[in-house]
């Protein structure tokens, strides 16, 4: 009879854990689902985001022209129109431009196109280097040799007075939405 007594007790407790235990395994499976769907939600409201990030293309300053002497490249910076207060320096990007004539230029994004890293003008050899992989690009900013698959991604520009101005406000990349922005800004519509 104690044999009986002694299961008894043991019943209660095991029911405890086994409902501890549901609970949480209920538990971690509903984060292991929240961060699932968290990039599939993000993925389907981005399609406002981009439209958004299209709008808040603008113009902006890069100096005035004499800053930019004819036949020479030269870094300039810009402040991004799409930053906030707390950015900081990091809102500030450098871009390469290139006078090919009097009222003719060349702006050139900083970034590498094969993964980004910064390019180095050097004008003994008249390149754009990348330090990361190697990439080489012309004084044009067409691609010479390396990783890269295309050339520097270039900024539309407009001189109005004394003043280059280009259009700012999205990071270049070979993406398909870096190439709709600036068909909606140039009326041209992307190749591919």
């Amino acid at each position: 009879m104690t044999e009986s007594h002694a299961g008894k007790p043991d019943e209660p407790q095991s029911k405890d854990r086994r409902s501890v235990l549901l609970t949480l395994g209920i538990a971690l499976n509903a984060i292991a689902g929240a961060l699932v769907a968290a990039p599939i939600v993000g993925y389907l409201l981005s399609a406002g985001k981009r439209e958004r990030m299209i709008q808040s293309l603008d113009w902006v300053s890069l100096g005035s022209l004499d800053t930019f002497p004819e036949g020479q490249t030269r870094m300039a910076t810009f402040r991004n129109p799409t930053t906030r207060p707390w950015d900081g320096a990091t809102g500030t990007i450098p871009c390469w431009v290139r006078r090919t004539a009097a009222d003719q230029f060349q702006v050139f994004a900083v970034n590498c196109a094969h993964l980004g890293c910064p390019v180095r003008w050097f004008p003994q050899s008249e390149l754009f280097m990348c330090p990361c992989h190697g990439g080489a690009y012309y004084a044009d900013g067409a691609r010479a040799s390396g990783p890269p698959h295309t050339g520097l991604f270039k900024y539309k520009y407009k001189i109005e007075g004394d003043q280059l101005w280009i259009v700012a406000g999205m990071m270049p990349t070979p993406g398909r939405y870096w190439t709709s922005a600036i068909g909606a800004i140039t009326g041209r519509k992307p190749c591919a």
